[in-house]
């Protein structure tokens, strides 16, 4: 694939998304409030989207604001969001995370990259989505999916996830970043999996490169 196809590919993965269950951070991000964004994605590193989103709504019916989130305990927080993957580690994040934004930054999550890293357990992942899905900010969320599926496509050649982002902000239109994760996550949960993905019923098939397929269906 070169990046002349992208229009089309984009147009394909956006017929096939309609049929597939949207990625939870989207779900919650629906109403745009980056505290709900940074609060889900945290919660979902290395936790099933089931699990994280049903910990994310009860989280939010006890705390729907970070100042909310700040007068709860570690505890609290704990028991709230398990089973999600190292509740108590995340609890103890969260918590931190609170006091943080409210003594720092009156409250209001930060809209740009450094200051969002400089906040626990917070990644470039994770803050491309505050920045895209909280304050609909052109940013690019890398995943596990979104750097197989590009690098398997063969739009371009990395090895890290990191090193997708900063490739994929080089090539990728603009237009398409905040839209980008949002359609292949599912894409890569549903068809274009890890190991033997489906690329008999796959809507790319044609302009993918198949990069390291070695088995598929």
């Amino acid at each position: 694939m070169t990046i002349d196809d992208i229009d089309i590919v984009i147009e394909c993965l956006r017929e096939a998304y309609k049929g597939f269950v949207e990625p939870v951070v989207t779900l919650v991000a629906k109403d745009n409030d980056p505290y709900k964004v940074l609060v889900s994605t945290v919660l979902s590193l290395r936790t099933k989207d089931a699990t994280t989103y049903e910990a994310s709504l009860h989280l939010f019916k006890k705390a729907p604001t970070v100042e909310a989130l700040d007068r709860l305990s570690e505890n609290e927080i704990a028991e709230t969001i398990y089973p999600v993957g190292f509740y108590k580690t995340k609890a103890k994040n969260l918590k931190k995370t609170a006091r943080i934004i409210i003594e720092k930054y009156n409250s209001q999550v930060p809209n740009n990259m450094d200051e969002l890293l400089k906040l626990p357990n917070v990644g470039r992942k994770t803050a491309n989505l505050v920045l895209a899905k909280g304050y609909n900010i052109p940013a690019i969320c890398v995943d596990i999916h979104v750097h197989r599926i590009s690098n398997r496509l063969g739009l371009i050649k990395t090895k890290n996830p990191e090193e997708t982002e900063m490739k994929l902000r080089k090539i990728l239109p603009k237009k398409y970043w905040i839209e980008y994760n949002d359609l292949l996550v599912p894409f890569g949960q549903n068809l274009c999996k890890p190991i033997s993905p489906f690329c008999s019923k796959c809507p790319i098939y044609e302009y993918c490169d198949k990069v390291g397929v070695v088995k598929s269906r």
